[in-house]
This record gives structure tokens, sequence and C-alpha cells, in this order.
């Protein structure tokens, strides 16, 4: 029996998925992120956190009546944008710093003299510019590899590191396309040979360290695979890996990705695209979602009002529901305002409204990729809190005019481990 081990390092914690050639998926194991300050991370915390929610993996395989000498593959996600610098030994000599870190305008300045306008780089959050300031801060000049989160784990399994993998270094400046890095890179005050060598998504990487696997329980004969960013792995978890195969995640935010063959990339409206083997991962992220549903009511409230609608009378009130200015797809405007009056005195009226303005942005990204030559959903999953509110979905089927599915799974963890089989 081969079975394949997914790692998900994510915001609050690890997750791991053991999968089988059938495609099922063993209970799955979960150990939280130990106390770090958020401006002063140690990647070594990262491991500690991986090797523990792994050794619960095994005891929960175990119980089920499987063996870890079974694994032949092991793939890890990590948060998009998160990184470290680390000595030849991997030996963090920097703190980490998250997706979400941000000030970099020293750094972005810099890009903007360099990077051409616009690109994926650019900007005092860039991951580029991330990558700069933790240079910096390299003061002895000790660093031998820029690890992003994923990296750095799976560096540590191989007991070497250098590797990537297209969707981790796509903020960081790689071109999937060109398989390159920019050359402009040299002259941002960055040291081109800390980058890593980049393969593709899945692509087998290294056996595991035979001291790792000792330590571990895991069989010295299992392949590390090149991994992917959090929200890709949580994609492959949802949906085939088929063109027109696409995936809204309605969490506090909502994302769209489509799988199309052509490469879209539009960072003025906040498009890009990621390579998966011979096709493109479409897609971008707006700040509407449920997040601003829970500033209004609470989910009770929203499961009592929900079942209230009649979803054929639509409200008429035109809402771009945000909890706060600032938009990233499909409009690209940190001051943009939303809307959401008048405010009619009926609460289900109101929450239909925003479900509804909701629904129309979902709709509007994917009339983005398609007016761009991305093409339509020909499948549609939804993973997130929001996929369980039918009326919502029924809602969003009428506005996208498309059967929508609600996904069997969508842990990230489990699309790693859809990787390394």
């Amino acid at each position: 029996m081969n079975l394949s081990l997914g790692i998900d390092v994510g915001t609050s914690g690890v997750r791991t998925a053991i999968l089988t050639a059938q495609g099922d998926v063993l209970p799955m194991a979960r150990t939280e992120h130990l106390p770090q300050k958020s401006d002063n991370i140690d990647a070594d915390g990262w491991w500690s956190v991986v090797k523990t929610c792994i050794s619960r993996q095994i005891e929960k395989m175990q119980a089920e009546g499987f063996s870890p000498s079974d694994i032949t593959g092991i793939a890890v996600d990590g948060t998009s944008g998160t990184m470290v610098l680390t000595d030849e030994n991997l030996r963090p000599v920097t703190r980490a710093l998250m997706y979400n870190s941000s000030g970099f305008d020293a750094e972005a300045a810099l890009i903007a003299r360099f990077a051409p306008d616009p690109h994926i780089t650019r900007g005092s959050s860039s991951a580029l510019a991330r990558a700069m300031r933790l240079a910096a801060e390299d003061v002895d000049h000790a660093a031998c590899h820029l690890l992003h989160q994923a990296d750095f784990i799976a560096a540590k399994l191989m007991g070497q590191g250098g590797v990537s993998d297209h969707s981790n270094t796509l903020k960081t400046g790689f071109d999937p396309e060109t398989e390159t890095w920019p050359d402009w890179v040299a002259h941002c005050a960055f040291n081109p040979a800390l980058l890593p060598e980049v393969r593709p998504v899945g692509a087998p990487l290294a056996l595991i360290d035979v001291h790792v696997a000792t330590e571990l329980g895991l069989p010295r004969t299992a392949t590390i695979h090149a991994g992917t960013t959090d929200s890709i792995a949580a994609f492959l978890a949802c949906a085939p890996l088929q063109e027109g195969a696409a995936v809204t995640s309605l969490g506090t935010t909502l994302a769209v990705k489509l799988l199309s063959p052509t490469r879209i990339d539009d960072p003025e409206i906040g498009l890009y695209s990621h390579r998966l083997g011979n096709v493109w991962l479409v897609g971008g992220a707006s700040n509407t979602g449920g997040g601003v549903l829970l500033d209004h009511f609470d989910p009770d409230q929203i499961t009592a009002l929900s079942a209230q609608m009649d979803v054929t009378k639509p409200t008429g009130l035109d809402y771009y529901p945000l909890s706060k200015p600032g938009e990233r797809f499909p409009v690209l405007d940190p001051g943009f305002a939303g809307r959401l009056s008048p405010r009619p005195d009926d609460d289900v009226v109101f929450l239909q409204a925003m479900l509804e303005g909701i629904a129309t942005v979902e709709a509007r990204c994917y009339r983005e990729i398609e007016a761009r030559g991305g093409g339509r959903p020909q499948q549609l999953f939804t993973a997130g809190g929001g996929a369980k509110n039918s009326v919502w979905t029924a809602l969003r089927e009428k506005e996208l005019g498309i059967r929508i599915c609600a996904a069997a799974q969508s842990e990230a963890a489990i699309g790693s481990a859809k990787l390394a089989h």
C-alpha cells in the first residue's frame, strides 16, 4: 500500500493528512504553533511543531491499522510569502517574516527603480521587499538560503536547502513561464545567490534525510516532493486538476481560482497566475466575504435569517460589502469604500442584500478572468464556512449561471498529500 503524507503549515498551527492510493483520507492530526512574538519569529519553532504533528499523525494512522512504513511521498505547503534566511546547515540566521508583514517602504522604493511596472514584486508588502529586509538584518553575512516557509520544512526533512517551487517563488519574483529569476534583482541590494532553485509543484526532490526519518519514525525510502502555498494546496484538495475547474473560498474573505490553459497576470486589478503542470491557476482574493456578515450578525442569526429569505425576489439593493475601506480584487484600491446603504429596517432583507452583493463580486471576479482569455468555470466547487449556507449557494448559482458543488475536502494538508502521490 502506497500512502502519502501532506503537511500544512498554516497561520495558527500545523495540520497533517495521510492519503491512500485510492484517495481515502485517514484521520488527520493538528498541532498549534508555539507562542511567538509577531516581530521576532523563530523558524525553528515551526519545525518543532511539525515534528510533534507528524508524531501525532503516526499514532492516529497506527490506530487505524496503517503502517508509517508505507508512506512513499511527503509534500509541504506553507503560507505564501512567509520566509527566513538560513545558513548552509539550515540554521536560521535571521528572524522569520510572515506573509502579512508590511512597511518595507525603503525596499519597495528600490524595487520600483528597477522592476517593470506593473510587477508582482512592487509594493511595501511584497515578498521580495520582505526578503531584502531579512538580507539587511543578516549583518554577519552568514546566510546561504532564502527559504519560504514550505521550503524550510521540506529542507529540514531532506537535510538540505536551496530548493523551492513555482508557487512559493511567484511573489518573490520568479517567472514560472521563462523559468528565471529577474536579472534586475542583483541591483536591489540583494544577493541573487540566496535565491532557491525552482522546481515544478509536486516534483520529486530527494529522499528524506536518514536521521530525520529515524527520529520521526518515517521510512528512509520516502521521497520529499516540491510543495506549494496553502491556498494552492487547498484548491488541490477541493477540485480535480482539470482545465475549467474552479474553486471559490468563502471564508472571512472571498478568493477565486480557475484552472486555465492561459497565463493571466494583471497586477493592476490583483489578478495573477500560478503554474500547475501544463495549466495555470488564475485567481485573486477580495476583501468581501463572511467577515462583513459577522460585523452585523452572529452565525445563528445568519442561519435563522437565511431560512426566511425568498431568493426568487431580489432586494434591488446594489451592495459591495466590505468591513472597512480597501479592496484587492476585482478592484485594486486601498481606499475603495464599498457600499452597504441604504440600510433596510428588515434584517432579512439587509442580510439578503449583503449575500447578493458578495455573489455579484464573485461573478465579477470570474468575468474579469474570462475577459482576459482565461475561460469560464466548467466545474465550480466551494470551500469555507459559506459553503454550508444553501440559500447563499442558490443566490450565487443565480448570479453565476452555474451549478455549485460543496467541496468534499478542503484541507490544505490533503492537497499537499495529493502532490506527494
